[in-house]
């Protein structure tokens, strides 16, 4: 539900499981939210993906409105994707939201000390998932002012 007067933001969302993402893909399409989403599988890829480097370099790849950060995948976690996309003078502004199936109040407290914007443990089932689509997307895409980008990333 992107505000009328402007372009539709991207969702990024590092999530390695194949069902959270197709799940995720489907409650946003349930939600009526006209956002693109797009995936990536790991820390790796995210930061490959934010800095047009690795299998992205070269390409013009969007720079997205909203990262959607699950906790727990290979290479580069979550936890050590977000202190580094925090750290990084270039990237900091862009809200991130860890959407996991940690409720451990140590993952909640360590995201949040490590600047997260939003801290939400993915729903059990798929109507609670369009629910959480559904404020996810009036939140971020509805009442919070984003920061204007052009629209693609820095080569």
């Amino acid at each position: 539900m992107a505000k009328p007067d402007k372009d539709p933001i991207v969702i990024l969302m590092a999530d390695d499981d194949d069902d959270d993402f197709v799940l995720t893909e489907k409650a946003l399409k349930e939600s009526k939210l006209l956002n693109t989403l797009i995936r990536v599988r790991d820390g790796e890829e995210l930061l490959d993906y934010l800095h047009n480097s690795g299998e992205y370099t070269g390409q013009n790849t969007t720079r997205p409105g909203v990262i959607l950060l699950d906790l727990n995948m290979p290479r580069k976690d979550g936890r050590e994707a977000l202190r580094e996309i925090k750290s990084d003078p270039g990237l900091r502004d862009i809200p991130v939201v860890v959407f996991t199936t940690s409720k451990a109040e140590e993952d909640i407290y360590k995201s949040y000390q490590l600047g997260v914007n939003s801290f939400i443990t993915k729903p059990v089932t798929f109507e609670n998932l369009i629910a959480v689509m559904k404020a996810l997307g009036k939140y971020w895409f509805e009442i919070v002012e984003l920061p204007q980008s052009n629209g693609s990333r820095r080569s």
